[in-house]
């Protein structure tokens, strides 16, 4: 599995970009699968539900199974904040993940870049940032992509896939 992150600031775009790509992945035949980090706790379920009752109950793992739908959540540890690694090693085989929202992470990744949030880009301290993608002008050496260019920043990802598939032939 290729692990590629799309990184940047919050408000910077990163969800909308994923919507306009994943689809063409899928077209170009890439099992894709999408992690999303949130500094927020989340759930799914409701007081009450049976699935809320066995995890009352102390079950660490509760898996809803619907006819189109399974929905897997695992309890962890208190102020557990896991590494990206342990939540890819969660994940079925694919081609490939992308991580949204990891920008601290040491993977390869896509920056999106609003200058708009007074945030200086990532891929100025960030050896691991590939491309950018901003409807701003860079002063950078690095791919660059607009936000409408979503069949362009397929093709670098295919290539990317590729390259990685190569290497691991």
């Amino acid at each position: 599995m290729y692990v590629l992150g799309v990184a940047g600031y919050s408000g910077s775009g990163k969800t909308t970009l994923l919507e306009k790509i994943i689809p063409l992945l899928l077209a170009a035949g890439v099992d894709v699968a999408v992690i999303k980090h949130t500094h927020h706790d989340v759930d799914w379920d409701q007081p009450g539900k049976d699935s809320w009752r066995h995890r009352q109950a102390g079950a660490r793992q509760v898996l809803l199974a619907g006819a189109q739908r399974r929905l897997l959540v695992e309890t962890l540890p208190q102020g557990n904040d896991a590494p990206l690694a342990a939540h890819v090693a969660a994940l079925r085989p694919c081609d490939l993940v992308l991580a949204e929202g990891f920008k601290h992470e040491a993977i390869p990744k896509l920056e999106v870049y609003d200058p708009a949030l007074g945030h200086a880009p990532l891929y100025l301290d960030d050896a691991q940032v590939l491309a950018v993608v901003s409807d701003a002008p860079l002063a950078t050496a690095l791919p660059a992509f607009t936000r409408n260019d979503a069949a362009g920043l397929v093709r670098f990802i295919l290539a990317l896939l590729e390259q990685h598939q190569d290497a691991h032939r």
